[in-house]
């Protein structure tokens, strides 16, 4: 799929529906059906052009009055931790991390009291193991769970793509009693470690929607690059 252009590929336009994040909004997703493209390599494209899995689902918005949703992407060589980050990533050294390969008992015990005590009124509740392995697992892609560790009790979990380009943070979740860790930054600072690590130029953070509250934690984290009009756009303007 690299050499090919995305015209080429065979898409299907969904519906409209009550936008999930824009109260005044219709919402309409771009799937790919082409399963040809459905392995790392087609899915490194498909990042890089805006889009997103769910499950074995690959979409991106394409609303027909709306262009609020914009992909949002971190060059991680050229990453520069805010003041505020720095702290956090201080506080995290008491962290130990670690990388599984599926969902454990463990894991769906703590997105259960996740879901049940901050998403209890989201798409998610109530919570069911079933939908967590199914929306997590992907046959074609490698995926990882990073998990953070404090002492002997698991405290958050990062649901992490792999392309062969890069890393594209899927789902965080954590154990709500331990929020004032700031758990959901320091899981970002650590996946931004670990795509310099093995050498990825990109972690991804999904849509960045300027008017939804919920998502603009993601812009604090520069330079980064926003997918606008078919290119991607730098903000290099430092977060505090």
């Amino acid at each position: 799929m690299s050499s090919e252009p995305l015209q080429q590929a065979r898409l299907a336009l969904s519906q409209p529906s009550q936008c999930s994040y824009l109260e005044d909004q219709q919402e309409q997703l771009l799937f790919v059906l082409d399963q040809r493209v459905m392995n790392e390599y087609g899915y490194d494209y498909l990042l890089a052009h805006g889009f997103r899995r769910s499950g074995t689902e690959v979409y991106r918005p394409h609303c027909a009055s709306c262009s609020a949703c914009q992909s949002l992407r971190i060059p991680v060589a050229e990453f520069v931790a805010s003041s505020s980050q720095k702290r956090v990533a201080k506080k995290s050294k008491a962290f130990r991390w670690q990388v599984s390969e599926d969902v454990s008992d463990d894991h769906f015990a703590m997105y259960s009291r996740y879901i049940e005590q901050r998403h209890s009124d989201g798409s998610m509740y109530p919570p069911n193991r079933q939908q967590l392995t199914k929306f997590s697992r992907n046959e074609w892609l490698a995926v990882l769970h990073l998990e953070c560790w404090l002492d002997d009790q698991l405290v958050a979990v990062a649901i992490t793509d792999e392309t062969p380009n890069a890393l594209s943070a899927l789902y965080t979740y954590f154990e709500p009693e331990f929020e004032h860790l700031s758990l959901g930054t320091a899981c970002i600072l650590q996946q931004i470690e670990l795509a310099k690590a093995i050498g990825k130029d990109y972690l991804y953070l999904g849509y960045q929607i300027d008017n939804c509250s919920a998502m603009n934690y993601k812009t604090n984290f520069r330079p980064n690059e926003q997918f606008i009009g078919g290119r991607w756009l730098t903000c290099k303007k430092s977060a505090s």
